[in-house]
């Protein structure tokens, strides 16, 4: 499979006729070949995109809603097609992007779609001074959206939709991991109708094609999904210019599980939020704090229900996992069991490489469960971002908080319990940028969306992006 960058409605090869290899980690096979896009792609696509810019931004809400909400449809319309094609690029299970990942794209195109509609701008009447004040919201100009591997065309629909609705014209980048689904998205975006040059998609290398992105002088807003030493990269290159930046990053995320809590609820959940898409989700559950009471009933039930996880074929529907995304991260992810190892870390579960029939190649490798004795061990310290969780007790509500807070980052957090006190206590010391209670990654596309610390800054979500991806002006008007 031959991938192009998208650039003013057209597919076109890149310009140094440079390409990449793009493998199939279900059997480690090289299926397909991607551009090795440079700074001369992107200035051709920043070039399209200026000069769509000016119709885009002028369309009447009405026609840009329409627009996204026909991207929805057809998005919802290739289904099948579309989740084949994102496990076979990512690796992951075809019924998890069946039932999460395409429809969740299509949903953002949706909701964009009608948020717009309902932005309101605000106004003042300055009483006694017969002047009323009033904000325009308008579009910034030419964005750029980087998204990651895990969660391809759900987190490059995330950035792309707020910021077409808004009026701007885009310029994205997915991950040269990931590419397949962000090229078929170009065919759907020009059967939808939407203009030639309003979105642009560049597909390469971070250090190059995504670098070129972020310091073009002309791309005055970037918005970024990835790990959060990348993320600071930008952040230094993008500083000097002025740009707007949303950068959601890494995550080291604590479970706290109380003995009050819904046990059988709380067991099959932290289950999922473990090892969801083979834990290569910045908001699972890596660091799971159990309460001294339940603690060890806990690990024993915890540990059969991971023993009876189905690693395997992506395709077969009973499969739970599937495989990691790339060689490279299959390595860093066995590291850190190393690691482990090496402090004297207990391994209850899993740790080793898997080699399943017929996939012999594959990234595949079994789901992890570490008992740690202290958090400042690395596994707790550091993102895995793989198949790999720790556990350990607590004893207070002070000491779980204590533990929870205690890295450098600060992206989510769960809670099980059912003492209402304790819920509102813990809900508002937790430093982290959205807190479960009693569930797991059951999102509302209105609320804000973001982490503390290391884990980024800005928000998504709602009219939080519609805001970023807006520049306020406020008019003084006096009668």
């Amino acid at each position: 499979m031959k991938i192009q960058n998208y650039i003013n409605g057209e597919f076109i090869n890149p310009l140094n006729d440079q390409w990449l290899d793009n493998y199939n980690p279900a059997n480690g096979q090289v299926y397909g070949s991607i551009p090795n896009s440079t700074k001369a792609d992107v200035e051709l696509a920043y070039n399209s995109a200026k000069n769509a810019f000016n119709q885009w931004s002028n369309t009447t809400l009405e026609e840009r809603s329409r627009i996204l909400i026909k991207i929805s449809e057809l998005l919802e319309s290739n289904l099948e097609k579309l989740a084949k094609a994102e496990s076979k690029d990512n690796g992951k299970p075809v019924a998890l992007a069946k039932s999460v990942d395409i429809p969740r794209a299509a949903s953002n195109f949706r909701f964009f779609a009608n948020a717009i509609t309902q932005f309101a701008s605000e106004s003042h009447d300055s009483t006694g001074q017969n002047a009323i004040n009033y904000t325009l919201r308008q579009p910034i100009g030419i964005v750029g959206c980087i998204s990651p591997w895990n969660l391809p065309l759900y987190l490059f629909t995330w950035k792309i939709a707020p910021a077409l609705a808004a009026g701007n014209c885009v310029i994205a980048k997915p991950s040269e991991v990931t590419p397949v689904t962000a090229f078929l998205l170009g065919d759907i975006c020009n059967e939808a109708g939407l203009p030639k040059g309003v979105m642009n998609i560049i597909h390469g290398l971070g250090t190059s094609a995504g670098q070129a992105i972020v310091e073009h002088p002309d791309i005055k807003a970037i918005s970024f999904t990835g790990g959060t030493s990348t993320g600071a990269h930008i952040a230094r290159t993008a500083a000097p210019m002025f740009k707007k930046l949303s950068l959601e990053l890494g995550g080291k995320n604590p479970n706290i599980i109380f003995g009050d809590c819904d046990y059988e609820n709380m067991l099959d959940t932290t289950v999922r939020s473990s090892f969801a898409n083979q834990g290569q989700i910045c908001l699972c559950g890596s660091r799971i704090l159990v309460e001294s009471s339940i603690y060890e009933q806990f690990k024993a039930d915890f540990v059969a229900k991971v023993k009876n996880l189905k690693v395997g074929d992506p395709s077969d529907p009973n499969t739970n996992l599937g495989a990691l995304v790339s060689k490279p991260h299959l390595e860093k992810v066995l590291g850190y069991i190393d690691k482990a190892k090496d402090e004297n870390a207990t391994i209850l579960s899993g740790g080793n490489q898997l080699s399943i029939p017929n996939f012999e190649g594959g990234y595949y490798m079994e789901p992890t469960v570490i008992e740690v004795s202290s958090n400042d061990c690395n596994i707790n310290q550091e993102e895995i971002f793989g198949p790999v969780v720790s556990i350990m007790p607590f004893d207070s509500e002070e000491q779980a908080l204590s533990l929870a807070n205690s890295t450098k980052y600060g992206l989510s957090a769960t809670l099980w319990t059912n003492n209402l006190k304790r819920t509102l206590r813990m809900s508002k010391r937790l430093e982290a940028g959205i807190v479960w209670v009693n569930t797991w990654m059951m999102r509302d596309l209105r609320t804000p969306f973001g982490g503390m610390k290391d884990s980024g800054v800005g928000r998504e979500g709602g009219f939080e992006a519609l805001r970023f991806f807006t520049e306020p002006k406020n008019i003084c008007l006096k009668y």
